[in-house]
C-alpha cells in the first residue's frame, strides 16, 4: 500500500512555512523549507554553505513520521549528534497541524533554538 498524505496536510505545512519564512529580501541568506520522504515531512532551514556560499545547506530542524498502524505522527527534533529524537512534551500528535503546533510552541526550545 502506498503511502499519501493529504493534500489538506500539505496545504498546512506550506501556510504555516508561508508565515515564518523569511522576508523575501533575506531568503538569499536564509530560508526555511520541507519536504516529504517516504512517510515522514522533515522541516529544514537553508543557508549558504560557509566554505563555498554560492552552494546551498539544507539543515534540518523537526520531522513528523506518520505511523499507519496507530493512525498517528511521531515528532522528532535533531539533536547536535545529528540524530532524530523524541520529542518528548508530546512524542505523538494526530494530525500535521499539531505537528506545526508543536513546532510553533517549541516550549523547549528544540526546534528553533
Amino acid at each position: 500500500m502506498k503511502f499519501e498524505i493529504a493534500s489538506i496536510e500539505i496545504e498546512e505545512i506550506e501556510n504555516y512555512l508561508s508565515y515564518i519564512r523569511p522576508e523575501e529580501e533575506m531568503r538569499s541568506q536564509i530560508d526555511i523549507g520541507y519536504r516529504v520522504d517516504k512517510q515522514s515531512v522533515f522541516i529544514f532551514e537553508i543557508r549558504p554553505n560557509w566554505m563555498d556560499p554560492k552552494k546551498k545547506v539544507e539543515n534540518d530542524i523537526a520531522k513528523a513520521t506518520y505511523v499507519q498502524k496507530d493512525d498517528h505522527w511521531k515528532a522528532f527534533w535533531q539533536r547536535s549528534d545529528l540524530k532524530w529524537h523524541a520529542y518528548k512534551p508530546q512524542p505523538v500528535v494526530k494530525h500535521l497541524l499539531d505537528f506545526i503546533r508543536l513546532i510553533e510552541k517549541d516550549e523547549y526550545s528544540c526546534f528553533w533554538g
